[in-house]
């Protein structure tokens, strides 16, 4: 049960975990380096971005989620852009990274650097996973609640070549001996 409860909220819990992680680790970094960071942006060795390029790519996929029910999840909306915001973050995410590790010059916290751009990274890349896993179950769904509607609806119905007898009809034809 619990297993189920995980996969079913899956995006609500990689936008939770994509929001803290990020934001743990550039916290994680020694106070001198973080404050610097937030004072002399620079591109090139700034590390503030990451974190909110997590936190506005959560923020956008958590709205989308939630205005999308069974079969708008089941197609486009929710999978498409997802897939927008978490291929342009990896792209951002990636040429940032190539510009911050290109320096020859070992840096205090690399470590943590390095750890905050792969968790970004297998984050936006769990996000895709996880969009896509949602809408073919929604799909999956919509089969099943559609075969389940045809049953019901010929069962509704009635058959035609069958009529119903009401239950005063069948108690007349019925011979006493």
């Amino acid at each position: 049960m619990a297993i189920s409860f995980l996969v079913f909220s899956a995006p609500v819990f990689f936008v939770i975990a994509d929001t803290i992680l990020p934001c743990a680790l550039i916290s994680s970094l020694p106070f001198k380096t973080l404050s610097s960071h937030f004072n002399n942006y620079d591109f090139r060795h700034s590390l503030v971005d990451i974190p909110l390029i997590s936190i506005i790519r959560s923020a956008v996929i958590i709205c989308v989620y939630s205005f999308c029910d069974g079969p708008k999840l089941s197609r486009g909306p929710y999978l498409g852009i997802t897939t927008i915001c978490s291929v342009s973050s990896l792209i951002f995410v990636s040429v940032k990274a190539s510009f911050v590790f290109s320096s020859s010059v070992p840096r205090e916290g690399s470590a943590m650097e390095a750890a905050l751009f792969i968790c970004s990274l297998a984050l936006a890349i769990a996000h895709i996973i996880v969009a896509y896993r949602t809408s073919c179950r929604e799909r999956r769904k919509l089969l099943v609640y559609k075969i389940d509607i045809e049953a019901i609806s010929a069962c509704k119905n009635g058959f035609p070549r069958y009529q119903k007898i009401p239950p005063e009809e069948r108690v007349k034809q019925i011979p006493y001996y």
